[in-house]
């Protein structure tokens, strides 16, 4: 069975999809050069203890203030994975997105327990529209 990660990033090379070259991170490895160079981002994590996770909360602090003017309007996706509850991941998310006044490209994908079928098909149509839109 493919994670949500993979199924994210097979739906970046759907058919259809052209010029468009996927570079994946780890949020503790991400720079903020990584993030300028980027023309959209899909951003994926854990839904830790009611937030997102500290790599990703992390990564953001890097970030943030190297980036605040440079990708403005640059689009987004997010995909959350939580036990129970991923609304206070998302919302986390989303206030550090506003400040960074980037666009949300498609619908975050919200899994609770384990992912189904129609959960990775919904990562996939995820990296699939994110994709699209850098065409």
């Amino acid at each position: 069975m493919h994670s949500m990660f993979e199924a994210v990033r097979d739906g970046t090379r759907a058919e259809g999809i052209d010029g468009v070259e996927v570079v994946t991170r780890a949020a503790l490895a991400a720079t903020a050069a990584d993030v300028l160079t980027a023309d959209g981002f899909v951003l994926g994590t854990p839904a830790n203890l009611g937030t997102m996770s500290g790599a990703l909360k992390h990564c953001f602090d890097t970030i943030y203030y190297p980036c605040l003017d440079e990708t403005r309007g640059r689009p987004y996706g997010v995909y959350v994975h939580g036990n129970n509850d991923v609304d206070g991941a998302l919302r986390d998310i989303a206030k550090i997105t506003t400040g960074l006044d980037w666009r949300q490209a498609q619908a975050p994908v919200r899994v609770t327990g384990e992912p189904t079928s129609d959960d990775l098909a919904a990562c996939w149509e995820l990296g699939a529209a994110l994709a699209a839109t850098l065409m």
